[in-house]
């Protein structure tokens, strides 16, 4: 199975970050703007957390809170999840679904070299096993 690593060769090197204590409304910005469903919370090098559209629409949507007031800091995840490059694909897949996350940074030696989200480990096991039938129908049809 692949491994953290290939999925990161194959998306690229974008890492998209907000500081702790930006505005919601400025990392909701940032995600649309960027078509993703997360952000790092990074106080320079240090990962701090992971804020999420989830988190929007749960810590202020439905507490009725101002996007303009709120501090990413207030609603993001911290203290998040982390996998390593070497990490297997299905143990990442465990890890979100165990864990209820969608969203996994990718540390090496303590530093931030990308993120991983179930999107992208769905379409790893789905490349996998179209891969291995192509190889079991050229087997079988000799």
């Amino acid at each position: 199975m692949r491994q953290v690593r290939h999925l990161l060769e194959g998306k690229g090197g974008s890492i998209y970050t907000i500081a702790p204590d930006a505005p919601v409304l400025e990392a909701i910005k940032s995600m649309a703007e960027h078509r993703i469903g997360a952000l790092l919370v990074m106080r320079g090098e240090q990962l701090l957390g992971v804020v999420s559209e989830r988190d929007y629409a749960r810590k202020v949507i439905l507490q009725g809170r101002s996007s303009a007031q709120t501090a990413v800091a207030e609603i993001m995840r911290g203290d998040p999840l982390t996998v390593g490059p070497q990490t297997d694909v299905l143990d990442c897949m465990r890890l979100c679904t165990d864990s209820r996350v969608r969203h996994l940074p990718v540390l090496d030696g303590g530093k931030v070299v990308g993120v991983i989200s179930i999107g992208d480990l769905v379409k790893a096991v789905i490349d996998a096993q179209a891969e291995q039938i192509e190889h079991l129908e050229r087997y079988i049809t000799g």
